[in-house]
């Protein structure tokens, strides 16, 4: 997975892009279908910010998270983008099956409809 790194009013070192791949292998083996991932770091006000934006199987799955200290927002932001890459696979394998088809209320209405009521 190619991560695609970029910083606002942040430097961007060597140590950031280091972490960010060690923070995100793990994302790369469970959804080996994600080719690259989006991360822009800012800092407004004295505060963090890291964004995360991908597309996972057709979809655009953003996340972000923010805190005074860089390193835990972006560890709330992989959080956040972890459960809903989770939640879109959910998704995905509940279309697969197809749920069963009732009949129930045609042949009720037949039913109904043979019975002679006055």
């Amino acid at each position: 997975m190619k991560i695609n790194l970029s910083g606002h009013h942040v430097d961007v070192k060597d140590s950031i892009k280091e972490h960010l791949n060690e923070k995100f292998s793990k994302i790369a083996t469970h959804f080996p279908t994600l080719i690259s991932l989006d991360v822009t770091i800012s800092k407004d006000h004295g505060e963090y910010q890291v964004e995360l934006r991908t597309n996972y199987e057709g979809s655009r799955i953003s996340a972000s998270g923010s805190n005074d200290v860089m390193y835990p927002a972006i560890a709330i932001a992989k959080k956040k983008l972890e459960a809903a890459l989770k939640h879109r696979k959910g998704q995905l394998k509940a279309d697969k099956h197809e749920k069963p088809v009732s009949t129930t209320p045609e042949i009720a209405h037949e039913i109904v409809q043979e019975m002679k009521l006055v």
